[in-house]
């Protein structure tokens, strides 16, 4: 071609893409395929929550969601992230989710908003403002004129932004889809009549929008028309949408699950997301999103629960640093490349089904011109043989097999031919002459100060709700019984019966934290777990004879997020507050609880952002007299960025409870202390067959449930950086350091059926192979070992051949590649561990 042509050409394709870009295209749907300016599709979705990362990180995990053969990008949109008080927005740094959407229209994806603004998430408070709460009249998620004000008024914000971005396509954008409310069949109910009421309010709403794309309500069975009702959970195939005329949309499978301070790791098979996806385009469906496709981080307050842990990983595709969760992230790369080459039958093809029994069948989707298969075996302990259409097939129990063109294996959901990466942390060396020892500098939260003033208090002679009296500005809120020389102390004389020297305070909380302190001397503390909506905090006190002071430093860790009128749970201490002393066989109680409280929000070091590097504060802090294992204090350190482009992470062992921040950026509340429950976790590899929940497959017993903190690559700058702790329990600081996550290893264990397996180290190079072996190996990754059936060919040499020196090899699984071998009709394999 000339070169004048092949610049025609280029022009030509830019402005096509432009016109791609910008052109509005029609978003269509009936009971088979959802149609997009006039091509029937089988999508494949992945969420991706942009307050869950950083603008930073959006192209690469956007890039990689495509590069894992997906269509499309979902995200909720975050009310009280970007409504904090009413009517003041904030849509800046990583809140602004214009940005990510325009971020998913480069990347040439199609984007899924689900505005909600309820989204449970295990984000604080279900995304909803907590000053909604406090608005007087108001009833949240129900027909309540308040709150439907409230909710239409960010709802047209948002839309409102949006279109006048032209993000929706019918305005030439990426926004193909867009939901209303979440999950609110599962407990409507609650609500009588209102419920449903305030349902139809929400469509009808969502309708007068005109945004030209449907909208969906997921687990809404009744959802009214023409809301398209949507399912989410761990298995979807059985879904069927209230209308003939809605295709069958799954809008959360859950690839794991969250988790929770003092709970274990909780992990989902690849072999198992795959079969349960392999199983709902088998029965019809159309579209199917991953939840979550990258879970990534609870920066900040924004983890709900309570007791939701910062890391958000949810053992996602794409980890919480935003490496390739392998081999969950390729497994499901071929799994998604099956599927779109059968898109023609699926969403235009007849559909007949033969019952084998004992939970295996076959499906056939068949056009004119072709037709493609799936052979399903849902017994969840037998291995079925299936003779189908002339041939025979061996189906391992609980997987599906794809025959794209009903005669060949092209994709067996029990089969992983991709590689497992083992990853491992190091130490931070920004430069030759460094090592990971952090220089500290320290100063205390004088909590004195807090108890006994009286500056920006408020008063009541009742225990109020933490929800009320914060507006959840702070996890930190101080009950107070007044001060010392007021009339509203409690006064205790010698005659009083329940004047003791063996006298017990009692506190009824909410399942949160509670320090409490007599007199200004620290006393003790409780707290609980996730799930646990109510604790006693009792423990024996001294108190002088006359006037005392009773001072109660309550701590939330994420508002309650889920549930019927989950907004009611009352946070803080609910009360009562007493006096216990036993005399005898008499119990005496003194209730404390509607005395004269005396309450304030916060701490000092947070309000005057001791954390905040342009502070006042600054020149406070000191390196003398370094205090460990002391509660309420504040650290500071400065670091140098790690070298390369890996993840960072900090290793906050050692340490208490707490918040932590990078350059003034809050990445989160660490609790490195809280030990996982000891019983319970797989210690053989974990079974994939049979149902999945959130008790299966679980690991990490006995450790501490986080230990290491995401510090996004992007918040750190070339030269100096600072690390600030506040530490509340009591910490060492000197065990604080910084790491990054690499891939120490890539294993495979592919099977032989026209397969090719990739190694990669991620832009390093192996550097050696441990081991290989083609036939029949046993073990996994880290524990391989030659089987009674080996290839004739050495292996391992082919191998090192193939690998050493290079960042990423392939290699074809074949008897062609290794030497023949009969195993007596048993499947042959590939083993391999690569060192990186």
């Amino acid at each position: 071609m000339a070169a004048s042509q092949k610049i025609f050409s280029a022009i030509c394709f830019c402005f096509f893409l432009l016109a791609l870009c910008t052109s509005a295209y029609e978003v269509s749907h009936d009971g088979r395929a959802i149609t997009i300016d006039g091509a029937r599709r089988v999508l494949i979705s992945g969420s991706i929550h942009y307050p869950r990362s950083t603008p930073g990180m959006w192209p690469d995990l956007i890039k990689k969601a495509k590069e894992g053969g997906l269509d499309m990008i979902e995200t909720y949109v975050f009310w009280n992230a970007h409504e904090p008080s009413r009517r003041e927005y904030d849509f800046s740094d990583n809140l602004d989710f214009i940005r990510f959407l325009k971020t998913i229209q480069d990347e040439g994806l199609y984007a899924f908003l689900r505005i909600g603004p309820y989204i449970c998430g295990e984000w604080n408070y279900g995304g909803l403002p907590v000053w909604l709460h406090n608005m007087p009249g108001i009833e949240l998620r129900t027909a309540n004129s308040v709150f439907m004000n409230e909710m239409q008024n960010f709802t047209t914000k948002i839309v409102d932004l949006v279109k006048n971005e032209k993000l929706f396509a019918s305005q030439g954008g990426p926004i193909i889809l867009a939901q209303i409310e979440n999950e609110y069949g599962n407990i409507m109910t609650s609500y009588g009549d209102a419920g449903k009421a305030y349902i139809d309010w929400c469509a009808n709403m969502a309708e007068s929008f005109q945004i030209g794309v449907p909208w969906v309500m997921c687990q809404q069975s009744d959802a009214p028309q023409p809301m398209i009702n949507t399912c989410n959970g761990f298995y979807c195939d059985s879904f069927t949408p209230n209308n003939p005329n809605s295709p069958k949309i799954w809008t959360e499978n859950w690839t794991g699950w969250f988790k929770s301070w003092g709970d274990k790791d909780p992990h989902r098979t690849a072999e198992d997301v795959a079969f349960a996806v392999a199983r709902f385009f088998q029965n019809g469906g159309t579209l199917q999103n991953y939840y979550m496709y990258h879970g990534g981080t609870n920066f900040g307050r924004t983890a709900g629960g309570p007791y939701i842990t910062t890391s958000y990983d949810y053992d996602a595709p794409l980890d919480e640093y935003g490496n390739l969760n392998q081999p969950k992230w390729g497994h499901l790369k071929q799994l998604h490349a099956v599927l779109k080459s059968m898109e023609m039958t699926l969403t235009r093809g007849n559909v007949s089904t033969i019952d084998f029994n004992n939970s295996v069948s076959a499906t056939i989707y068949a056009t004119n011109e072709s037709s493609s298969c799936f052979l399903g075996n849902a017994n969840s302990s037998t291995d079925a043989t299936i003779n189908f259409q002339g041939n025979q097939y061996m189906v391992p129990a609980w997987s599906v097999t794809i025959l794209p063109d009903c005669k060949n294996e092209g994709y067996n959901t029990a089969k992983v031919n991709t590689q497992t990466s083992v990853m491992v942390k190091t130490a931070n060396i920004a430069d030759k002459n460094d090592g990971a020892t952090l220089s500290w500098s320290w100063r205390p939260e004088i909590l004195k100060d807090t108890i006994f003033q009286r500056k920006r208090y408020v008063s009541a002679h009742q225990l109020i709700d933490q929800k009320a009296a914060t507006n959840d500005t702070s996890d930190y809120l101080w009950y107070i019984t007044s001060f010392f020389f007021l009339i509203n102390s409690v006064d205790i004389k010698e005659d009083d019966p329940i004047w003791s020297h063996d006298m017990s305070l009692k506190v009824n909380g909410s399942g949160q934290i509670i320090h409490a302190y007599i007199n200004g001397k620290y006393t003790g503390s409780e707290w609980a777990k996730y799930g646990v909506s109510n604790s006693v905090f009792e423990q024996k006190v001294q108190l002088n004879p006359g006037r005392n002071q009773i001072a109660l430093l309550s701590v939330t860790v994420g508002l309650a997020n889920y549930g019927p009128m989950f907004d009611m749970i009352q946070t803080g201490i609910p009360g009562p507050v007493q006096l216990v002393v036993q005399k005898g066989d008499e119990t005496i109680i003194k209730d404390l609880s509607a005395y004269k409280w005396t309450y304030k929000v916060g701490l000092n070091g947070l309000e005057d952002k001791f954390y905040d590097l342009d502070s006042l504060q600054v020149w406070k802090w000191q390196a003398q007299q370094f205090p460990i294992n002391r509660n309420f204090t504040w650290y500071k350190a400065t670091f140098k960025a790690p070298l390369g482009t890996d993840p960072i992470v900090l290793d906050l062992q050692g340490m208490g409870k707490g918040f932590a921040w990078v350059n003034g950026f809050n990445i989160g509340r660490y609790w490195p202390t809280y030990i996982a429950n000891e019983d319970g976790c797989d210690v053989e590899v974990c079974d994939y067959r049979g149902s999945y929940d959130s008790s299966k497959c679980l690991t990490n017993c006995g450790q501490a449930t986080q230990r290491w903190y995401h510090v996004p690559r992007s918040l750190i700058k070339d030269d100096e950086n600072t690390l600030v702790l506040f530490e509340e329990f009591g910490g060492n600081p000197s065990l604080v350091n910084f790491q990054t996550i690499t891939i120490g290893s890539a294993c495979g264990n592919a099977f032989e059926s026209n397969n090719t397996l990739e190694l990669s180290c991620n832009q390093r190079p192996i550097s050696s192979i441990k081991f290989a072996s083609f036939g029949t190996p046993q073990g996994t990754c880290g524990s391989f070992q030659k089987g009674s059936c080996e290839s004739t060919n050495d292996a391992l040499s082919i191998l090192q051949n193939a690998c050493v020196g290079k960042n990423t090899c392939t290699i074809e699984v074949s008897e062609e590649t290794f030497g023949a071998v009969d195993c007596g009709g048993v499947p042959k394999r590939l083993a391999v561990e690569a060192v990186c």
